[in-house]
């Protein structure tokens, strides 16, 4: 079966609390019963620990008949990164971008752009039309996405089973907006 990820990452480069907030956020999923605080081998890669799901999750992800069920897959926890990240979806990933300020596609700049952004050389992005210059996630993108140093990977989660009022408190607890990709 083909692995389906839900990725919740704040759109900042840089999380100004980046270690304390992935802490912090996975106490409250572990507290709620929506994960397991325990590590365990519910991760796709090899050797790497996550957090399986927990007693509480369909309080939170709201499953229909033909959605993944993540308690069905060994693979279905939870994985945090900590890492500057660039969060796309795999498949039909189009890498257009525009300036918010004078509106031209400059997408190809932008992902060009990433290999500045990925090192932390820089957050910020330039737009080589008008030269507005922001943090990178402050482009507009027509497919989420995210490029951030704090993601939060639910495998085989689908995206459209996630209650509203549970994302609007991961973003508040973030501190940041949100964006919510599908991979």
């Amino acid at each position: 079966m083909t692995l389906r990820q839900t990725i919740l990452a704040p759109r900042i480069s840089s999380h100004p609390r980046v270690e304390r907030t992935a802490v912090e956020i996975l106490g409250w999923l572990a507290a709620s019963g929506v994960v397991r605080a325990e590590a365990s081998p519910c991760l796709p890669s090899r050797g790497r620990r996550g957090h399986a799901p927990g007693p509480r999750l369909t309080e939170v992800l709201h499953l229909t008949p033909g959605m993944d069920d993540p308690r069905d897959y060994p693979d279905g926890g939870l994985e945090i990164v900590t890492e500057r990240c660039i969060f796309t979806p795999l498949d039909g990933f189009e890498g257009r971008a525009r300036c918010p300020a004078c509106r031209r596609e400059i997408g190809e700049a932008l992902f060009e752009h990433l290999e500045v952004w990925m090192p932390a050389e820089s957050d910020n992005f330039a737009c080589p039309e008008c030269d507005h210059e922001d943090d990178i996630n402050g482009f507009d993108f027509p497919q989420p996405c995210a490029f951030s140093d704090l993601g939060f990977i639910f495998n085989h989660w689908p995206a459209r089973a996630f209650a509203p009022a549970f994302l609007e408190e991961f973003r508040r607890r973030l501190g940041q907006p949100l964006a919510v990709v599908e991979v």
